[in-house]
């Protein structure tokens, strides 16, 4: 949940590092209901990403919470690949924590604390499961391949296979259209917009009314921007339709940065 410069990416495709600083808003049919930041550090060979956020407006007078997350891992032929993910929520009722720890893929180690009591309802995760994943942040960061502007059709046609620690599902993308966006601070400039699936592979409950109605959706759209520096594009804003109105995730602000690539030292 998470992304300023096309034109530094275009001016200096050479470039392989970039800095994201965002800022996002979550409304719900017009009213504001929270508030979070992100910020991605890609490095030549390494990468971090760190999101935090609460409740706000009118939600936080009914049911406060926050939550925060984490991750790290390597740059490999200017793909992300993920080697730890942290998160931790907080509501006035309980605090948790997830952990997970990746190679290549796949999951290594998770966990969660407190540990949840068993349902019998929810469809158990196995360890075909848990190879070939992405945890949830590097997961939303989409890397268009080759030299070309990363903003165009192509970057949607793609998907990924997610596990947040307790759940594992399938995201696919198809594209929509293309559009401009305005930050109030930071990116000015195209994005693309890709309609958004959600496939519960294991891990969830069948008969729970939220797991159904994402599974259904057909008008999910999520627009994404790119990193200055890099081939990675992020969300900006997504809309999911709701029975009571309309979810949106927006960024207000948008900054990201070109970094030149380091130069080897020679004695």
């Amino acid at each position: 949940m998470a992304a300023l410069a096309s034109l530094l990416v275009l001016a200096h495709p050479a470039f392989a590092q970039g800095r994201l600083d965002a800022q996002y808003e979550a409304t719900l049919a017009g009213i504001p209901v929270g508030k979070g930041a992100w910020v991605v550090d890609i490095a030549d060979d390494q990468f971090s990403a760190s999101v935090s956020g609460g409740t706000a407006g009118l939600l936080k007078a009914f049911a406060s919470g926050s939550g925060s997350g984490a991750a790290q891992g390597r740059v490999v032929g200017g793909a992300l690949i993920a080697t730890n993910y942290v998160a931790s929520t907080t509501t006035s009722k309980k605090t948790e924590s997830i952990h997970i720890v990746l190679a290549n893929g796949n999951v290594k180690e998770y966990g969660i604390e407190p540990q949840p009591p068993v349902d019998p309802d929810r469809i158990p995760v196995t360890d075909a499961h848990r190879r070939g994943v992405y945890d949830p942040m590097t997961g939303a960061m989409l890397r268009v391949s080759g030299t070309a502007d990363p903003l165009t059709p192509d970057a949607c046609r793609t998907g990924a296979a997610v596990f947040d620690g307790r759940m594992r599902y399938d995201l696919k993308l198809d594209f929509k259209r293309m559009d401009s966006v305005k930050a109030e601070k930071g990116y000015r400039g195209p994005v693309v917009v890709c309609a958004l699936y959600f496939t519960p592979i294991a891990g969830y409950i069948p008969d729970r009314p939220v797991i159904k109605y994402l599974a259904a959706q057909r008008n999910i759209e999520i627009a994404f921007a790119p990193i200055a520096g890099t081939r990675i594009l992020v969300p900006f804003w997504m809309k999911i339709p709701t029975p009571l109105g309309l979810a949106m995730l927006e960024a207000t602000q948008f900054i990201s940065t070109a970094s030149p690539p380091r130069v080897a030292k020679t004695n």
